[in-house]
Formats: structure tokens, C-alpha cells, sequence
């Protein structure tokens, strides 16, 4: 569900990643100790409008790409209808869709790279646990990066299974899709293997703050 930057420009790709991740993070705290269902429905109207204040066609790009999620709303919603929780199953819904709305346009309007350098920056606290700060944000990066295309292909998957046969999806389908994952993985890894890895950077970095000192001499 979490979308690649969109080609149509719009106000908020003007907007500083950073900013943009702290109001996501700040509405989702403020978002989930709420329990009442007519306040959180409430509290999708923000997001809504600004989807729409991006234009109508991003709206609508940005609604395309929701729909994965209803999927997993209609699953949970069914359990809680089920249990007859019904506006328990409501209030969860209800935030589920807006905090991943509201994740899904910070990506819409947000370059990759520009994430991953927060996440890189964030991450340099950690470098003392012995967790390297690079390899932390391209590995968001590519959870960004790979989450639409896992999607996709579960999506293709799925309606395979329903063009060969009459009976409804199989949980079996979980098999090839986990195993295209991992293949994908590796492809990945070699990828960076073949260019050098993550320290690659690093070391062209020296190299060329070395290269004046060298001329010096």
C-alpha cells in the first residue's frame, strides 16, 4: 500500500521529508488511543481533503492504490462483526485507513532517496549497537520500494488462481509468493554484490577527500 513518488507535482512534494514524517508520526500517536469510532471517521476527513487538494487525478491515484487495504479491512471487520464488536471492528478500520492513507501519501509525495537520508540520519544512534546507519535506510528504501510490487504480484497470483479454477483462493498461493520474495531478495543481493555493496560509497568518499593531500606531495 505504500506507493512510489507520483509523476503529478503538487504542493506537498515541496515539503520537507522530515516535517512530513513527524506530522505522520505525531497523528498516529495522537490517532491510536482513540476509541470512539464517530471521532476517528472524523479524523479521516483531514487526509481526504488532502488528497483532493493535490488535484483530482491524484486523488484518485492515491485512492488506486488504497485498495489493497480494504482487502484487510473487510477481514477484520468481518472477525469483529463476527465476535459482535461491531464499533470496535468500526474504531479499528477507521484507523487503519487513515494512518495508512496518511503513510501512503507521505510516499506519493516524498523521492525515495530524501527517506532513506532521514532514515540514515535518524538511524546514527544506533551505530554504537553495531547497526550500521546506510544499511538500515536502504533497507527501508527497499521496503518502500519492493511493498507495491509484492503486492502486485500477490494481485497476479490471485487472479491466476481464479482464471484455472472455480474454487475460492488458495492459502497455498502464500508458497510461490514468499518464494518469488526471497528470489527477488537475491537478486538484490547480488545486485549490490556486483557494485560493491553499501560501503562502496563510503570508500569512493575517502578516496577522493585523500586525492588533494596526494597532489599536495
Amino acid at each position: 500500500m505504500l506507493s512510489l513518488t507520483v509523476e503529478q507535482r503538487s504542493w506537498m512534494h515541496g515539503w520537507p521529508v522530515s516535517a512530513k514524517l513527524v506530522i505522520l508520526c505525531l497523528f498516529t500517536l495522537v490517532l491510536w488511543p482513540l476509541n470512539d469510532w464517530r471521532l476517528l471517521l472524523a479524523t479521516n476527513l483531514p487526509v481526504v481533503v488532502l488528497y483532493l487538494s493535490a488535484g483530482r487525478s491524484f486523488a484518485k491515484a492515491g485512492a488506486q492504490r488504497l485498495k489493497p487495504l480494504l482487502y484487510l479491512i473487510a477481514i477484520i471487520f468481518a472477525y469483529q462483526l463476527v465476535t459482535g464488536r461491531v464499533e470496535e471492528g468500526l474504531a479499528i478500520c477507521f484507523k487503519l485507513v487513515a494512518t495508512v492513507s496518511l503513510a501512503n501519501l507521505v510516499t506519493m509525495t516524498s523521492r525515495l532517496d530524501d527517506m532513506m537520508a532521514v532514515i540514515e540520519t535518524l538511524a546514527k544512534p544506533f551505530r554504537f549497537l553495531g547497526l550500521p546507519p546506510r544499511a538500515l535506510g536502504f533497507a527501508m528504501g527497499l521496503v518502500i520500494r519492493f511493498t507495491p510490487l509484492f503486492l502486485q504480484r500477490g494481485s497476479q497470483l490471485n487472479q491466476a488462481w481464479r482464471a484455472r479454477s472455480p474454487k475460492r483462493t488458495s492459502p497455498r498461493l502464500l508458497v510461490p509468493l514468499a518464494l518469488s520474495a526471497i528470489d527477488d531478495a537475491d537478486r538484490v543481493a547480488e545486485a549490490l554484490r556486483a557494485r560493491g555493496g553499501l560501503q562502496q560509497e563510503k570508500t569512493t568518499k575517502s578516496q577522493s577527500e585523500s586525492a588533494p593531500e596526494m597532489r599536495t606531495e
